[in-house]
């Protein structure tokens, strides 16, 4: 998916578990059919996973992860990622790596959401939590500048998707969404890339946020994506209510959406099939809601 990628598999994981955590060395290794794109997953035994960044830019994260999860988690009301080891590099591998709790759970899809008017009510719960965390030395997150600042980035997007998406009615989105006023108070925690890949469900409802590469302090608009990425047309008001949004902050949140998909099906199109599908429905939605609004 990525030029620099490094080639990470079974026997690695097995080299770096057993020379640095060798009271986990017998336990099976297996690779987690993952639609993931910047760190590789191995299911270690039945009760952890081993997580590798193949970039240098995702292996910059787990500092963060390291730091702030173990704060953030006893105040969510769902599970997130709890590290149990932190590695070093070794093996020929440059990076620091992880080694979390396993976390049960599949990863939602909207077009099979059983009940989505509860996992519009259990995002919100999760999202309204994570904002009331006090931000105090919380670093920037990876999706912190103002919505202008990615206006160029976005269309260039739009551009290199002529013929794949309506570009004129993507253009049309994006335009109303850069009016929208900018919030004025403080940056609060978010999560920031609330998406499918993201989340695990157990019997329909949400059991465990994941991947918190983009966790961070910014704009609470940010999080508002779920309601694009995860949630159909009828259970987005719900959502929207439980957490009170105003007007300008939802179209920042919708905004946020369709640069984020576009940016996201311009890069994975030809590589990474699933993410390539769910940035079109994204797409698709906040096209569809601002001709309704409009």
């Amino acid at each position: 998916m990525h030029a620099e990628e490094l080639d990470i598999d079974v026997s690695l994981v097995r080299r770096l578990i057993t020379a640095q955590f060798p009271q986990w060395a017998g336990l099976s290794v297996t690779l987690v059919d993952s639609a993931g794109t910047s760190n590789a997953m191995y299911r270690l035994g039945e009760d952890m996973v081993v997580r590798l960044p193949r970039i240098a830019g995702a292996a910059n994260d787990v500092e963060k992860e390291h730091q702030w999860l173990p704060r953030l988690a006893p105040r969510l009301p769902v599970a997130i990622p709890v590290p149990l080891g932190k590695g070093r590099p070794a093996e020929g591998y440059p990076w620091h790596w992880s080694v979390y709790r396993w976390l049960e759970g599949e990863n939602p899809a909207v077009e099979r959401i059983a009940e989505p008017g509860l996992l519009a009510r259990d995002l919100a719960e999760f999202v309204a939590a994570l904002h009331r965390i006090d931000p105090a030395d919380g670093p920037p997150s990876y999706r912190s500048e103002r919505l202008a600042m990615r206006d160029a980035a976005t269309r260039h997007a739009i551009e290199e998707l002529h013929g794949i998406v309506d570009t004129d009615a993507a253009t049309a989105a994006w335009d109303a969404a850069l009016q929208a006023p900018a919030r004025p108070g403080p940056a609060v925690w978010v999560h920031a890339d609330l998406q499918p890949g993201n989340l695990l469900i157990v019997r329909g409802r949400l059991s465990a946020v994941i991947d918190f590469g983009c966790l961070g302090v910014s704009d609470p608009a940010v999080d508002l994506i779920a309601a694009w990425y995860l949630l159909p047309a009828d259970a987005r008001g719900v959502f929207r209510a439980a957490l009170e949004v105003d007007d300008a902050a939802w179209a920042r949140g919708r905004g946020w959406a369709l640069s984020i998909a576009l940016d996201e099906l311009r890069y994975y199109r030809d590589t990474n099939p699933v993410m390539a599908a769910i940035a079109r429905h994204v797409i698709h939605e906040v096209v569809t809601d601002h001709e309704h609004a409009a």
